[in-house]
């Protein structure tokens, strides 16, 4: 299982290359924006159409990840599903593969602007979750420690062999780790954009999703 591991808060992590965070001493796996449901709720309000395929593509993936790291806990970091009526509308087969990787799990959906509120899923529903000595929302607040937060779909750009490569980044400070977003068709926040910057510390790093991932200072231009 390929990931970057680093010290947080006095926590021993690992930065997947599929956008999870693990946490072995707990079991715990960490996965923020999936928006699953996001082609249908496109479609619905009159935007793009897309291949119907996002929450399966997404699903795969957890499950992967699941498999290879028999996590206990399951922790959502909020905006799981791309809006309430998405949540409503995912396909019965969908919603039967969401109950079997809850199987056997403690499973905590954090509430995201998506998807204010509990939602029609097995698990437990709440607005930050607490867990010392870290802390998860799904949203970035000044003046945290610890805290683990979704929510800005960060990525990050650096230049190799005359190109440039754009990958989903976890943003890592002394204080906080902001989550790259784990669901297909979900787009990105490029590090650098201001309110990135302002809230990640001046020495905080990237460390970039994909088979191999990446860690290097934060690009900040």
């Amino acid at each position: 299982m390929k990931g970057h591991d680093f010290n947080f808060a006095g926590a021993r992590l690992r930065a997947l290359g599929t956008g999870a965070l693990w946490w072995p001493d707990h079991g715990l796996l960490v996965v923020s924006d999936l928006h699953l449901g996001k082609s249908e709720r496109m479609a619905r309000r009159g935007g793009a159409t897309l291949p119907p395929y996002d929450t399966r593509d997404t699903l795969n993936r957890l499950a992967s990840d699941l498999a290879q790291t028999n996590a206990r806990t399951v922790v959502c970091l909020g905006d799981s599903f791309d809006d309430l009526l998405a949540a409503h509308a995912l396909p019965q087969s969908e919603r039967d593969w969401i109950t079997r990787l809850q199987a056997g799990r403690r499973w905590i959906w954090i509430e995201g602007n998506h998807d204010p509120g509990p939602v029609e899923f097995g698990g437990t529903h709440l607005a930050e979750l607490p867990l010392a000595p870290l802390v998860f929302r799904h949203i970035a607040q000044k003046g945290a420690r610890g805290e683990i937060s979704g929510h800005y779909h960060p990525k990050a750009s650096i230049p190799a062999r005359g190109r440039t490569i754009t990958r989903a980044a976890f943003l890592v400070d002394g204080d906080r780790i902001i989550m790259p977003a784990y669901g297909t068709y979900t787009g990105g926040l490029y590090s650098h954009t201001p309110v990135l910057s302002d809230l990640m510390q001046p020495d905080a790093q990237a460390i970039l999703t994909g088979p191999t991932p990446i860690a290097l200072p934060m690009p900040r231009s």
